[in-house]
């Protein structure tokens, strides 16, 4: 892993704040638009900049898990899948399924290595104080990741106790998946401790892009009904494919469980070609199946409120997803407002694409 700088990490100019007029805030960083093939088609800022997953990962950590017949094992549906890619808020939609994903597959809440939680939805978090509840591990963000990954541990015969070491047999085979999509060896992926307690995998940000891209292309050739991916280089097998296009259709199906109300990449899977999540510390992705490209957001100060106008700039400038701009700004507008509901403010985009990279 190559080692940013401070420089390396502020990046370019891509969303700006303002207030009365006046310029409050710039969010620097870089962004990327790849395509499933590969190619480095735009970016702002540096594209091959190293960043972390972060909860980006999860589609890709859920593969194991649905190529290993977990599904199968425990009668698990697609609601569960998408629980396994998600960063839930912790509603008591979300809740349900967790905790039927803990009946069905003999995982114990208490087996999850992180700390209890109170939900991240503020709505669902005053309801449980109000109510006299108390924090548990199930309203933690990762917790239906988790349960998909010990669930594969019972499969396999692995040790459960151990599962979220770096040496586990779950962790290198995370490890291979990534760097598979990624076209990289395992050997140069970074790899740190993520906020949940498992390891948590570094590469350029233009890969990350890639695995999405990858993702949404099969998953838009499933649903055409073609026997073929159209990533001609996918370094992968059949199977894969088959497992990544069922997250992605999961994902879609079900998109206020991947994360919940006002979270962009709930907005943008309510949208029949996408695919999307995001991650802490600024980095989002996203990834448009029929056109099988993709494009990734990082924000150097790690904030997550300029992504939806770095977004709609991205494919307002490669001259795609006019309806899907208009989806995100209706639910997510570039207006600010204080707690009175007054208009405070704007985020507006800056970045410029630069186009044709031909890396």
């Amino acid at each position: 892993m190559e080692k940013p700088t401070v420089t390396d990490v502020l990046g370019v100019p891509l969303v700006i704040a303002t207030r009365g007029g006046v310029i409050e805030n710039v969010h620097g960083g870089h962004a990327a638009v790849v395509s499933a093939d590969g190619a480095i088609m735009a970016e702002a800022g540096n594209a091959s900049v190293w960043t972390y997953m972060r909860s980006t990962a999860k589609p890709v950590q859920a593969l194991p898990a649905i190529m290993g017949g977990v599904l199968e094992a425990y009668g698990l549906g697609d609601d569960a899948v998408a629980l396994m890619c998600a960063s839930h808020q912790g509603t008591p939609a979300h809740i349900a399924v967790l905790e039927r994903m803990l009946a069905q597959t003999g995982v114990r809440e208490e087996q999850l290595v992180f700390a209890p939680q109170l939900p991240a939805n503020l709505e669902a978090r005053d309801e449980v104080i109000r109510r006299g509840g108390q924090p548990r591990k199930l309203y933690h963000v990762c917790a239906g990741k988790h349960i998909g990954m010990l669930a594969l541990c019972k499969v396999r015969g692995w040790p459960m106790e151990t599962y979220a070491e770096r040496e586990h047999p779950l962790q290198q085979e995370l490890l291979r998946t990534v760097a598979a999509l990624a076209d990289l060896e395992p050997e140069a992926v970074g790899c740190a401790i993520d906020g949940c307690g498992l390891p948590v995998f570094a590469l350029p940000l233009w890969r990350l892009a890639l695995i999405y891209a990858r993702f949404a292309a099969w998953d838009a050739a499933a649903a055409d009904g073609g026997p073929d991916s159209p990533v001609a280089a996918a370094p992968t097998g059949g199977a894969m494919a088959a497992a990544a296009g069922r997250i992605a259709a999961a994902m879609r199906r079900h998109p206020a469980l991947v994360e919940g109300p006002g979270r962009l990449a709930s907005a943008m899977l309510g949208d029949g070609n996408v695919v999307a999540k995001s991650g802490a510390q600024g980095v989002f992705v996203f990834a448009l199946g029929r056109e099988g490209i993709a494009g990734v957001v990082k924000l150097a100060d790690g904030t997550e409120t300029p992504w939806p106008e770095a977004v709609c700039a991205m494919l307002a400038q490669m001259g795609l997803g006019r309806e899907l701009i208009a989806r995100i700004r209706q639910q997510i507008p570039p207006e600010m407002r204080n707690d009175a509901g007054q208009v405070t403010g704007r985020r507006e985009p800056c970045l410029e694409l630069r186009r044709n990279i031909g890396r």
